[in-house]
């Protein structure tokens, strides 16, 4: 296996000003289309928490209640 692919959805974006950040939540999808059923048979559970500075592009990526693929290969 060369990579595992999860999907998770933007539960949450809150925004720091005063540090000139935000904080994304994301929690893995579990129902609303059959492939988010596929998706949670093999990823039920978890979380992710990102902070993004507001200098990069990603500041303005994650929307609550988006939904996002999450590809992890192994660092070599």
């Amino acid at each position: 296996m060369t990579k595992v692919r999860a999907k998770f959805e933007c539960v949450s974006v809150q925004d720091f000003p005063e540090c000139e950040q935000k904080e994304v939540n994301l929690m893995p999808v579990i129902d609303g289309s059959e492939e988010n059923k596929s998706f949670a048979k093999f990823t039920p559970a978890g979380s992710l928490q990102l902070t993004i500075s507001y200098e990069t592009e990603a500041s303005g990526f994650f929307e609550e209640g988006g939904q996002y693929y999450l590809d992890v290969s192994k660092a070599e």
